[in-house]
């Protein structure tokens, strides 16, 4: 079992909050890594909040390593169903063919996880990802389960080092990405900075990550 299986064992009862039609996973401009947890698979990544252009974000360095952090949060998707995000990458790993095992490696990307409660083999996940060479908006099954599935939401070097904002409506790329409704809630949301299959290196930049209505 690899990467995105271990987030599927997970059982995740934890937090759950909303104001203002806002709900906060990660407040790294804050300071704020309170919730998060590390998983390590292979090496570690390492994370740590940092000043970039005048803000705190969480800075990721990665070196044929493979860890990630998580956390444990129920989200309602019937009320936020939207997660919205910032990012920023040094650089793409380049040459991988992310389809396959061996190439399984992104700068950064961002989890949401749906547990399958005792039924653990009905634990999904979305995996938001900056791509080296996947079109944008293109989707694919995860080289290690059919659980997870990937999108690109960026791709290429057009824009690195510079910050970019993303927003996704989490409950309708369920419903494209496995052909049925999503469970009721998000359970999990997770990033991670990997360069372990590749062998390669990758540095980048996490905001602020939260859901809300629209």
């Amino acid at each position: 079992m690899k990467k995105f299986l271990y987030w599927m064992l997970l059982c995740l009862p934890l937090l759950s909050w909303a104001e203002s039609g806002r709900v906060d996973i990660a407040r790294f401009s804050q300071s704020d890594l309170s919730g998060w947890q590390t998983k390590v698979f292979a090496g570690k990544t390492h994370y740590v909040l940092k000043n970039n252009d005048g803000k705190i974000v969480l800075h990721a360095d990665s070196k044929a390593a493979a860890s990630g952090l998580y956390r444990e949060i129920k989200i309602d998707l019937g009320k936020t169903p939207i997660l919205n995000w910032s990012w920023k990458v040094d650089n793409i790993l380049v040459g991988n063919n992310e389809r396959t095992k061996a190439g399984d490696d992104y700068p950064v990307r961002v989890y949401v996880v749906f547990s399958g409660g005792l039924a653990f083999w009905r634990t999904r996940a979305i995996n938001y990802v900056w791509s080296n060479r996947q079109p944008v908006g293109s989707s694919w099954p995860n080289a290690f389960t059919s659980n997870a599935r990937m999108i690109a939401v960026e791709s290429g070097s057009k824009r690195i080092d510079q910050w970019v904002s993303e927003r996704r409506n989490v409950h309708d790329d369920y419903r494209l990405l496995f052909g049925e409704e999503p469970p009721h809630q998000v359970d999990a949301v997770a990033i991670m900075t990997d360069t372990d299959n590749t062998g390669g290196a990758a540095t980048a930049w996490y905001g602020d990550i939260w859901f809300s209505e629209q």
